[in-house]
């Protein structure tokens, strides 16, 4: 990936987030995984062509700093920090580090940066995977695991939000934590599985052939259809579903329903492929 500096920021800056990572030829890390195939096969090929803004990359620098502290820090007896564990799936190596593993409590725990609106919405799925997919990897070499817990350090955390406004977190970490059963280890194994054949085949494909990444794995808000007066700009209202809005119409008038495409946020802010992505450009998003 090349690394510029628009606002020419310190060169220890720029070093924090320079560290090459070479992808090898049928390893895939966890966290890649976690993205879409499209997403995932698109950076591997375009790696080299990809650009990135130093000042772009700040939460990265940050996170990577907390990493560090925490990496330093003394761990009990019955702990294990900061490995690395590779198995082996379907003739792929999975690779993945895990921050925190306790043998007492059979837990398993990663430290993550995140925004406030992460804990207020509760989306979490993306977070208990990853946990599950390190703890799979850990019963694979004998290590039992039982639970898995993410410590959340909030960046854009408010103190005075966090005394009015309901449902806000009321302190800048919070402790996510996730029960795990056997069930839940046979089907994290399942969808590794399928994963790893769906990139298997999708490696043979040209980039524009790539399945399109779903709507979550786009961050997309999804579509809204407004109820449209002819001669008048603006809705009359906009709903989540079409149905709702031919019902809307029925009850309160109205000539058309307007479909609105919801915004792929990871496409437009997140995606580092997007240059390269056919669905992107065709969108506007680059």
């Amino acid at each position: 990936m090349k690394i510029t500096n628009t606002n020419n920021l310190p060169t220890p800056f720029v070093s924090a987030v320079s560290q090459e990572y070479t992808f090898e030829p049928n390893e895939y890390r966890v966290t890649s995984l976690l993205k879409g195939i499209r997403e995932t096969i698109l950076e591997r090929r375009h790696s080299d062509e990809i650009e990135q803004d130093v000042s772009d990359m700040l939460w990265l620098v940050l996170g990577s700093a907390v990493h560090g502290i925490l990496e330093n820090a003394q761990e009990k007896d019955c702990e294990i920090k900061e490995e690395r564990l590779k198995v082996d799936i379907n003739g792929y190596i999975l690779s993945g580090q895990f921050d925190l593993y306790n043998g007492e409590t059979e837990t398993i725990t990663d430290y993550k940066t995140a925004s406030v609106w992460k804990i207020m919405f509760a989306n979490y799925e993306d977070w208990q995977r990853q946990l599950l997919i390190y703890g799979y990897m850990l019963r694979k070499i004998g290590f039992n695991v039982k639970r898995g817990e993410i410590i959340a350090m909030l960046k854009d955390h408010n103190k005075r939000d966090s005394k009015y406004k309901e449902g806000y977190p009321k302190f800048p970490v919070e402790r996510i934590t996730f029960n795990f059963s056997d069930k839940d280890f046979e089907e994290i194994k399942d969808w590794l599985h399928k994963k790893f054949s769906d990139i298997e085949y999708c490696e043979s494909l040209k980039d524009d052939e790539l399945p399109i990444c779903t709507m979550e794995e786009r961050y997309n808000s999804g579509n809204k259809y407004a109820v449209m007066k002819k001669g008048r700009k603006t809705a009359l209202r906009v709903l989540d579903s079409r149905e709702s809005a031919e019902e809307w119409m029925g009850s309160n008038g109205g000539d058309l329903i307007e479909e609105r495409l919801g915004e792929d946020k990871k496409c437009v802010d997140y995606c580092k492929a997007a240059a390269f992505c056919s669905y992107a450009k065709e969108r506007g998003y680059v």
